[in-house]
Formats: C-alpha cells, structure tokens, sequence
C-alpha cells in the first residue's frame, strides 16, 4: 500500500474516532443535566467550559470513583475568569495527554490497516518482482531503441526533403519565392479546370502540392511476414487500380503513350503511367513536369503504407522480387537522381540508404553511388563508418568506387583533424597508403579517369606509358562494369586540384615502388581476380546511362516508338482531368510489321491486350482462327 492511501485511512480513522467521542461526551453531559420544560437560558453556554475545567481539575486531583455527582450551580457570580493562570495548566496538561493517546491509538490503528489488509512479505515480493519486470522490458525497450539508432541505414527525415536542404544553402526568403512563383503559374495553367481546393495528406518523401488531385485509395500494403525483427511487406493493387494496369500493359504493348496518358484522366495515381511519362518528359528536356509526375508517383506509393511499415528505421524489407514493390523502388531512384540534378546531394544521400535499406539485394545498385552522395554531402565519418559497419558478400573496399572514395575520405578527415587528433589516429591507414591501394587493385580506373575527367597534366602522359597503367585490364565482364558506373558517376570528383595532387603522387610513388618490386602487382591481381572471378556480368541490369548527371536527348531504344500528344501530356501534368480522351488518342500509332486484324480489335478495345494470345495462334489452348 502507498503512504499516500496509509494516510488517508487513518485520517479517516481519526475523525470516525472524535466523533464517537463527540457524541459520549454530548450524551454524559445530557445525563448530568437533566432536561427542563423551561427553555435553556443563553448565558448558561457559558458554563460548559467552566464546568469542563472543573472536572479535568477534580480528576487529575482525585479518583474518579470516589467523586460525588457534581451540584448544579444557578448563580453566575461563581464563574471562572477567563484569565485563570490554574485553569491553563490544567487545559495544557490536558492537552499534551490526549495528544500521548492519539499517537498511540494512531500506532494501533496502523497495526490494524496492515493486518486488515494482508499486507506481508510475500505480497511485497511479489510487489517488487512485478517492478524487477518492468525494469527489465523498460531496458530490452531501450537497447532495442539504441541499436535502430546505431543503425547506418537509419534515415534522418529532416534531411530527406530537398526544400529543406535548398532552404540551408539558399535561405527561406529565395526558396520560398520561388514556390509561390511556381505554385501561381501552376494555378493559371489550373483555370478551365477542375475546381476545388484541399488539404492533402502530410508526407515525409515528398512535399505533395495543393494543386494534385485528391488521393483515391487505390493501394494499399499487406504484412507477409516478421523474422528476426525485420518485417516484410508487400503492395497490393485495389480494383480500379487493377483495371488501370490491364489498360496499361495494353497501351504499353502497342507502344501508344497517348493511351498510357489518357489513364491518368481517369486514375491520376497510376503509378506505373506516371513513371513512363515523367521518363519521355525527361528526354524532351521538361525536368521539372517530369519531377512533378515522380513526386506524385511517391505520394500515392507513401499513401498506401501499411500502419506498422516504418522505412525510415531500417527494420521493414520490401522485396523487389514481389512485381507490386517495384515501382517504388523505380521512383525512389528517379527521385534521388533530381535531388542530385539540383545540388541536393544531402537528400539524395538519405534516399540512397532509404533504396538500400528496403531490400538487401540492392536491386537498382544504391550501393554504388551511396559513396559519391556522402563525399558530395562531406558525410565523411558516416561513409567510413558505413565501411566497416555494413555487411556485404565482399569487402566494400574492393569495389572500384569505395577503394577510391575511401581513400578521398581519408584524406579529407586528415585535413578538417588536428594535430593532436592526428597523432591518436595513427592506427589508421593515411590517404597516400590507401590511394595506393586502390591504384594497385583497380589501375585500369586512372586510365579511365584521365580520359573522362579529363586530366590534361603532361606528368599523366608519363604515368599511363608505364606498363603496369598502360596494360591495365578488368579481367571480369562484372568489374569492367563496376568500373566504367565508377567513372561515370564520380568522375566530376576527380576534377579538384587537391584531388588530382593526391592521386598523381599516389601513382608516381606506385610506379617507383614496382620498379624495385614487382612482385606485390602480382599478389594485388590475385585479389582482384579472386574477388570478382565470375565470367558473366552480374550486374548487367544496372545501366551506366543511370549514374551520370548528363541526361540523352533521345530516349533509349524500347521508348523510341513511344508517340504522344504534347497537349495530351501537358494538360495531364497541369491536373485538367476534364480533358476528352477520344480527342488525345487520334495521334497516328506505330502499325508497321502488325497484324492489320490485331491493329483493328485493338483500336475498337484498346484496354484488351490481344497481342500475345493471337499472335501465337492460341486463346485458351484453342486455334481459334482455324476452327472458324
């Protein structure tokens, strides 16, 4: 029991006790004084207090046995004064007695609550052991919460919007300016539209804009499964969002985009109409249009998350293998690419882990441009941290781009560190040993990068005539690949004199130490071929056209006979879901080498994908055109 419920009991306790003896004293009072017909005169009130005094000086005298009953007084000449020095003892000593019983009845009636109330030992051990269980979860609840935060994949939502970032280099005033010069102009182009304003939904990927349409509901997320702390999800496509994507693959399989946009009329969150127009709105040079469509394509991915998918901390796994997960990953991508355009390489770090940290296969290569995002952001701690924290196959330090960036980010510690950091730090490798090594593990990357950067020094000329540089070979398909994403993606690194000085004294010294020895070129191409000894290229699905920041003209060759109507496109993008989609599909379509009967069902139904079926000769295991 609680002092505070202790307490209360006894006070209770204690005013039931003065009023029992409240009504004692009332009741010996009315039995000395017997009851007359008169009524009782005022000033006789007069004479309880007296009368009391009397009788507490009678007792302390005497016993109370042999007293007499006491003799009722009817003059006022024999009452006491009020300033009777004998009466105020005695009313003292009175006091400090009952004062010596109330403490012992209070030490009784203590006695009495606890074996009332069958509060023992094992009641208190038990007490205490429930508290020892709280204790314990309290710390499981609290080692749970340092190992999320020590994490290299915890995303720190603050950095993950690139507003934010543009607000630290550029101010609010210029950022917020810029908005509503955006925000008015997108409003014009609104007029003729769909009126009506709301509030959408807050998001932490993106910053949704009050001109987007209402978000329809049309995905949602499903919870396969919990193993070791990690959760695995899955998206699930809803019934409108199921016929949007029959009449994708449709438009998709005829090339016809005029179709694909026209879907966008009637379900503006189509994710994967989104995607295929924000990529043709990239190749005609509509950046901005084409961001537009991305941040859509997250806002409904982000609305449709499950109430316990939390990606942010590192414990949730979307599998790319589920075909549902994949656009997700397609928009994060393409997301992180604009934040890179626009010099947000903070954000676009923190979408990187975000990409890395849904699925550990790494589907779309984060792995391999994570290291650029922290030496542009000068995240330099983080990126040795996640060095040797991340677990991998392989060492991270024998990819082409962390044997190169770890070197650049050694090198940058050492000049923002001091003297005295300097000297605790000896233990670690220095920039020029770790630039060696990475020139001795992959000499086919400087040739490379004194041709893209470029680098115009005449001591490079020297340096690529020796024969260790000039006859450099990947000797895998895998890291010949690896390496050209390197050059591409981190080339623009290399352009920085303190960079070119490191790499040039790194090589020089290189090439002086062969000389004497070169038997460690050897040693350094064993590991080489032992750590990438496949004969295949296991990562031909990453495109090197996906890590540079130029962006091509011409689309590539499967979007090439793709045809839209730039109005149709405009007024998608500008939210006029009013639009006629008879009038945005009479664009001439691509109908060379096609079956003339395939061209004329389809253009009667063009959200039935007849294609497959018929031009295989087979519906349902059914020759149909020879039984007719």
């Amino acid at each position: 029991m609680s002092v505070r419920l202790l307490r209360k009991v006894l006070k209770e306790q204690e005013e039931h006790r003065k009023l029992a003896d409240h009504d004692l004293e009332v009741n010996d009072h009315e039995s000395d004084f017997p009851l007359s017909p008169s009524p009782r005169n005022p000033f006789d009130l007069l004479d309880d207090q007296g009368d009391e005094l009397d009788a507490a000086g009678e007792t302390s005298e005497g016993d109370v046995d042999d007293q007499e009953p006491p003799v009722v007084k009817s003059s006022t000449k024999e009452l006491p004064l009020p300033n009777h020095k004998p009466k105020k003892k005695k009313k003292k000593k009175r006091m400090e007695e009952d004062k010596t019983s109330n403490e012992n009845k209070d030490v009784n009636s203590i006695d009495a609550i606890l074996e009332s109330l069958s509060i023992d030992t094992n009641s208190s051990n038990q007490q205490s052991g429930f508290i020892k269980a709280e204790v314990e979860n309290t710390k499981v609840h609290n080692n749970l919460v340092k190992q999320c935060k020590s994490s290299v994949l915890l995303v720190d939502p603050k950095f993950l919007r690139a507003e934010n970032e543009l607000r630290r280099i550029f101010g609010s005033k210029v950022v917020n300016s810029f908005e509503n010069s955006h925000n008015s102009g997108s409003s014009r182009q609104m007029r003729g539209g769909r009126r009506g304003s709301h509030n959408p939904r807050k998001t932490i990927l993106v910053a949704p804009s009050g001109h987007w349409p209402r978000w329809d509901g049309s995905l949602s997320m499903e919870l396969l499964e919990s193993k070791n702390g990690v959760h695995y999800f899955r998206y699930l496509h809803l019934t409108s969002y199921s016929q949007a994507q029959r009449a994708f693959e449709a438009a998709k399989a005829i090339h016809d985009l005029n179709g694909i946009a026209s879907i966008l009329v009637y379900h503006p969150y189509h994710v994967e109409s989104l995607l295929t127009i924000a990529e043709v709105l990239k190749f005609s040079g509509e950046h901005q249009s084409s961001a537009d469509s991305i941040g859509k394509c997250l806002y409904a991915l982000e609305c449709g998350w499950h109430p316990l998918f939390s990606p942010l901390q590192g414990n949730c796994q979307l599998k790319y293998s589920h075909d549902t997960n994949k656009p997700l990953f397609s928009a994060l991508f393409a997301h992180m690419q604009n934040m890179d355009r626009r010099g947000c390489h903070r954000s676009a770090l923190e979408v990187c882990k975000l990409l890395l940290s849904l699925d550990s296969d790494d589907p779309m290569g984060a792995m391999f441009c994570i290291d650029y995002f922290a030496l542009r952001a000068q995240e330099y701690a983080w990126l040795e941290w996640f060095s040797e924290e991340y677990s991998c196959d392989n060492s991270l330090w024998l990819f082409p781009n962390f044997s190169y960036s770890l070197a650049i980010c050694r090198f940058y510690l050492e000049c923002e560190s001091s003297s005295e950091d300097a000297r605790m730090e000896t233990e670690k490798a220095t920039s020029e040993d770790l630039m060696k090594q990475a020139l001795m593990l992959h000499p086919l990357v400087l040739k490379k990068l004194v041709a893209k950067a470029p680098l115009k020094d005449p001591a490079w000329t020297k340096i690529l005539k020796h024969a260790f540089f000039g006859s450099a070979v990947a000797g895998s398909p895998s890291l010949d690949h690896l390496i050209n994403i390197y050059v591409e993606r981190n080339y623009i690194m290399w352009r920085f004199p303190d960079l070119q000085k490191l790499l040039r004294d790194a090589a020089l010294q290189l090439i002086e130490m062969l000389d004497h020895n070169g038997s460690d070129a050897k040693d350094w191409a064993c590991v080489r071929k032992e750590a990438f000894s496949s004969e295949i290229n296991e990562y031909s699905h990453l495109l090197v056209s996906d890590f540079s920041d130029s962006v091509p003209t011409m689309p590539p060759e499967d979007m090439q006979h793709l045809m839209i109507d730039p109005r149709m496109a405009q007024n998608v993008q500008n939210g006029h879901h009013n639009a006629n989609p008879e009038e945005a599909t009479r664009a001439p379509r691509e109908v060379m080498n096609r079956n003339p009967v395939l061209v004329f069902l389809e253009s009667m139904l063009p959200w039935v994908d007849y294609g497959a079926a018929y031009e295989n000769n087979e519906l349902d295991g059914h020759d149909e055109w020879n039984e007719d």
